[in-house]
């Protein structure tokens, strides 16, 4: 969201594999409470969780953000779905996957169905627009977005292949004016030995 309206900002490394500063008691007194990233910090202003931040960028710059009181109401849905489900079940999906020593076979199983219904609720919405709201890009297209861009030997599935109209709508949003994949924006990437 940053990079596509133009802001100026500078990304802040959080190694989550090696303790990390958030768990320290200074940045729990200091940054974010709930000892969790991404912080935005803007002056003396600290916003922590994706939605909160999402909403106050497209507040502050007039982009991507919902037009109207019911179109409003409708991207805090999407927002809280992405989290709940969507980015919510594939955030922990793609880390057993990938750095957990021996992920539980059955809880492998029982979260990628929830992904796999998620998805598909995803996919059919965006059979009918191009956007999730519609015709243009608002911050429930970038929320849900966020886990989608990794690359399919991280999940072990393609979500782009196997979910056309997701797939579509991701080349639209990497069309966007000043997209980035996440992996170019992320400070440390690739982590040593991972």
């Amino acid at each position: 969201m940053l990079n596509l309206i133009g802001a100026q900002w500078e990304p802040v490394f959080v190694d989550f594999f090696t303790g990390g500063v958030q768990r320290t008691p200074n940045f729990r007194n200091n940054i974010n409470e709930m000892g969790e990233a991404p912080v935005l910090v803007h002056g003396a202003r600290k916003l922590s969780q994706s939605g909160v931040i999402l909403t106050y960028l497209a507040e502050r710059s007039g982009k991507f953000k919902p037009q109207g009181f019911d179109e409003q109401l409708e991207c805090l849905r999407w927002l809280l779905f992405d989290n709940q489900k969507v980015n919510g079940y594939l955030g922990p999906y793609r880390f057993l996957k990938n750095f957990a020593p021996k992920p539980d076979p059955g809880g492998m199983a029982f979260l990628k169905g929830r992904i796999d219904n998620a998805l598909g609720i995803v996919d059919k919405r965006l059979a009918r627009a191009p956007f999730v709201l519609g015709e243009r890009p608002t911050i429930a297209d970038i929320s849900l977005a966020a886990y989608l861009y990794y690359p399919p030997e991280e999940f072990g599935f393609d979500i782009a292949k196997d979910y056309p109209a997701i797939g579509s709508w991701l080349a639209r949003i990497k069309a966007l004016p000043n997209w980035a994949h996440p992996y170019d924006l992320m400070p440390g990437h690739p982590l040593p030995g991972r």
